[in-house]
């Protein structure tokens, strides 16, 4: 009996001493600040684009017809709608990025926020 027990204690303080150095949660998963305060495209629109869109709607391959790599044309759609709709993933518009995961919020933020500032080529 004393030898389970010891071998208990023993397992218990091998485990308690190889425990996860990352225990705070503020250190696991650290707070993301999205800052929507000052919007423009060429800080943050242009390089949503450039990662997230140019891949299929550039000027060298414009699918379906839609340009995202530069002012005029993401202007365009912008103003349309057809954006802000297809990243927002709002029912009835082709979802963007089509066959990827969706922008996060902060992103999907930016562009709403500058769409409603009037899509300026800031």
């Amino acid at each position: 009996m004393k030898k389970i027990a010891l071998f208990t204690i023993l397992v218990y303080v091998l485990m308690s001493s190889q425990s996860c150095y990352y225990d705070k949660e503020e250190e696991l998963y650290p707070l993301v600040v999205c800052d929507t305060s000052a919007v423009t495209f060429s800080n943050d629109i242009l390089p949503i684009m450039n990662a997230s869109c140019n891949g299929c709607h550039s000027t060298a391959s414009a699918l379906g017809g839609i340009v995202l790599d530069n002012y005029g044309s993401v202007n365009t759609q912008a103003l349309s709608g057809n954006l802000y709709n297809s990243v927002a993933q709002i029912n009835g518009v082709s979802p963007m990025p089509k066959g990827g995961t969706k922008l996060d919020n902060c992103k999907i933020n930016k562009i709403r926020i500058w769409i409603a500032a009037g899509a300026l080529n800031n």
